[in-house]
């Protein structure tokens, strides 16, 4: 079999390099949500509405979509290699069916609720001092702990895919 080349470089280095950045691209931004909100929060309450919809937008148009290209590397990659019954092949493949899952299926439901429900005690505290009802505070802190949970979930997975862990 030929191997493609780019200036010295392998196709495989190439593909192995988009798909570690599309980690990076797709869920760096999740590690830094607690702190965000916690800020904008204490600071600026009145904001958290647009803030739970930039969240939903970074979800639809970079998390989903880097998500797809580091499935689309991984099955290369994991077929190059001949690795697909390996752990740490089916671990990621597996996790990213999960983070796929909640991306969809609760992280943008939940940041549109939270958005609602943001804009609805802002409006009722009027020029007065906001205070974020129980509905939201309940939602905020489940949506913390769900990514919470994702966070560890790709950490467990970047460490899988480093050692190759059952490989």
């Amino acid at each position: 079999m030929p191997i493609l080349t780019f200036s010295g470089v392998l196709f495989y280095e190439v593909m192995l390099a988009l798909h570690i950045a599309a980690v990076v691209v797709a869920f760096g931004v999740t590690f830094a949500y607690p702190i965000i909100f916690a800020v904008i929060g204490r600071q600026d309450p009145r904001a958290l509405g647009a803030l739970h919809r930039a969240e939903l937008a970074v979800n639809q148009r970079l998390i989903m979509p880097g998500l797809a290209v580091v499935i689309i590397a991984g099955i290369y990659l994991a077929s190059k290699l001949e690795v697909w019954s390996s752990f740490y092949v089916q671990w990621g493949m597996g996790a990213a069916i999960v983070l796929g899952g909640l991306g969809g299926l609760f992280f943008a439901p939940t940041a549109r609720k939270l958005a609602a429900l943001a804009d609805h005690d802002v409006a009722a505290a009027g020029d007065g001092e906001v205070s974020m009802g129980a509905e939201y505070e309940a939602l905020s802190k489940r949506l913390a702990m769900v990514g919470a949970l994702s966070s560890l979930l790709v950490l467990l997975t970047i460490y899988f895919m480093v050692t190759r862990t059952g490989a």
